[in-house]
């Protein structure tokens, strides 16, 4: 998970209403598999989805689905997933469930490189949380 719920899951106070999912590009049946048990449905098929890189699951909820390609800051800095996931970071949300968010560096990258302002609020938060733990 990425995006403004992935601040959430570590305590900030931020609103959102979607989800964002970072996806490994192998993965998106098993990801589509898994979204459509519990009814939400792939806006568009594994191969397409691979192409365009991006397609989003909605019924109820809406996700954001971003396939993995290299993320890069305004500055050059490159964030890729295997590197991301390499660091990632689970958090217990109770009953025996974790989510993988990135580590608080490579959320401040994905950030960066979205460069929008509410990115730069986040960032802002983010660089406390780092400075705090």
């Amino acid at each position: 998970m990425i995006g403004r719920r992935a601040l959430i899951m570590l305590g900030a106070p931020v609103l959102t209403n979607d989800y964002d999912v970072w996806a490994h590009i192998d993965d998106i049946e098993p990801l589509n598999q898994s979204f459509e048990a519990i009814g939400l449905y792939a806006s568009k098929a594994p191969a397409e989805a691979r192409r365009t890189g991006r397609y989003v699951f909605e019924n109820d909820l809406r996700v954001d689905v971003l396939v993995a390609r290299p993320a890069s800051t305004p500055d050059g800095v490159v964030l890729t997933f295997d590197d991301a996931w390499a660091r990632r970071q689970s958090v217990d949300v109770g009953e025996g469930i974790t989510l993988d968010l990135p580590c608080i560096d490579d959320l401040i990258l994905t950030k960066r490189s979205g460069s929008r302002p509410k990115d730069m609020i986040d960032i802002q938060w983010l660089e406390v949380a780092r400075r705090s733990r």
